[in-house]
């Protein structure tokens, strides 16, 4: 428990509990691998991926798009970005004649995610494609800023929204987008705290002191 909250990470969702028509509780296995029951008294925030098994998407989440992610391995910089270790690039969709923008980030052995001299960088945009060949079609474009490669790797993800009323306190994440600026998801975590307690973050509170009686 970590200020006042529980944290499953990699642990399996065996149940949720209910009571009047809330989520009160979430069963799962302890350190001891034996199953455990988690109170919920603000309710449950969760990543849609746990209400998708081998049954399929669960009646808690819907899907509403699909994003294509492909990241790529380089021994350079992406040409015309002046040799930076980083950047990010934006096709604006009105350029490309398509309903939404494709994003390229590219990071680099300067910020320890790669061995000395090499660049990663990564293409994601929702796509419409049924498969790898169609959907790689669509960002094309984008593809062709690289340059020449040493490594790719391609992916084609669903993006799940939640399909449950707030009113039963089951708070489910939206699976991250196509965008690399992180502004859409910062958005959400304001909005679901606000959704669980009512009240709109307040950045200007010293952690350290959180626990602490005001003066």
């Amino acid at each position: 428990a970590v200020h006042g909250g529980f944290y499953m990470l990699k642990k399996p969702l065996i149940k949720l509990h209910e009571d009047g028509g809330k989520i009160v509780g979430v069963e799962s296995v302890d350190e001891e691998n034996k199953n455990a029951t988690a109170k919920a008294k603000m309710g449950v925030l969760a990543d849609p991926t746990y209400f998708v098994g081998e049954k399929g998407v669960g009646e808690e989440i819907k899907q509403i798009g699909q994003v294509a992610r492909w990241i790529c391995i380089m021994d350079h910089p992406i040409p015309g970005t002046k040799d930076a270790d980083s950047c990010q690039i934006i096709l604006p969709s009105t350029q490309l004649k398509r309903d939404t923008d494709i994003y390229v980030s590219m990071v680099s052995y300067k910020h320890n995610v790669a061995s000395k001299g090499h660049y990663v960088a990564m293409i994601s945009a929702n796509v419409e494609a049924k498969n790898d060949k169609e959907a790689k079609q669509e960002l094309k474009a984008a593809y062709a800023l690289l340059g020449k490669t040493k490594k790719e790797f391609f992916s084609i993800s669903p993006v799940y929204a939640s399909n449950i009323n707030d009113d039963k306190r089951l708070f489910i994440t939206e699976s991250y987008d196509a965008t690399t600026h992180w502004q859409t998801t910062c958005e959400e975590v304001m909005q679901l705290y606000k959704r669980m307690t009512g009240k709109d973050v307040d950045l200007s509170i010293d952690p350290a002191k959180l626990g602490e009686d005001p003066e």
